[in-house]
């Protein structure tokens, strides 16, 4: 049986991620080889917004909610993936979803090895040396003059679902409603 049609056995011939039965494909999920195993079927909407980086309807990726809990590995590393990325955008609510997701240590690795958050071989350290990941929360240290937005960031402000920026001296998040660049130094983890 081809791997197609091994995947449409499997989920019902709908998407694995959003329940769609639209223009299904067959994702491949790296790293790894091609084997049902280790693909899903998704539809056309899901694809186009897991390979285009720039594209990221949040409302679509609340299906979420439910395709994390799946019993299939590679819909869980998908489902993990994309909360992650949607966490680095500032979703508070897939935060929530992901501290509820459950992933074993083998399916937790594959999915944080094929992450493509950064491939930056420097890690993101905080105040105290600790290494920050996308999705951590942290407390600010310091008062920070916020510039441009008008308010000072107090010490002891958390500040959730982090995102990591291409500079290892930096991250991304909230604080008063305002998505700021925060140097690392300057937080400590959660």
């Amino acid at each position: 049986m081809s791997i197609e049609a091994t995947l449409q056995q499997r989920s019902g011939n709908a998407c694995e991620l959003c329940a769609s039965s639209n223009n299904l494909t067959v994702h491949e999920v790296p790293p790894t080889e091609a084997h049902s195993d280790k693909c899903v079927l998704i539809c056309d909407k899901c694809n186009s917004e897991i390979t285009t980086a720039e594209s990221l309807d949040v409302n679509h990726w609340r299906c979420l909610n439910d395709s994390m809990w799946s019993q299939v590995p590679v819909v869980q590393v998908m489902a993990y993936r994309m909360l992650k990325r949607l966490v680095g955008a500032g979703e508070t609510w897939a935060q929530d979803l992901l501290d509820m997701l459950y992933l074993d240590d083998d399916t937790l690795a594959w999915a944080n090895k094929g992450s493509t958050e950064l491939d930056n071989d420097e890690p993101h350290l905080d105040s105290n040396g600790a290494v920050l990941s996308a999705g951590d929360n942290v407390v600010l240290v310091k008062d920070l003059v916020v510039k441009g937005a008008n308010f000072t960031a107090k010490r002891g402000t958390p500040v959730r679902g982090i995102s990591l920026a291409s500079n290892p001296e930096h991250i991304e998040g909230r604080v008063n409603g305002t998505r700021i660049v925060i140097i690392t130094q300057y937080v400590k983890k959660m």
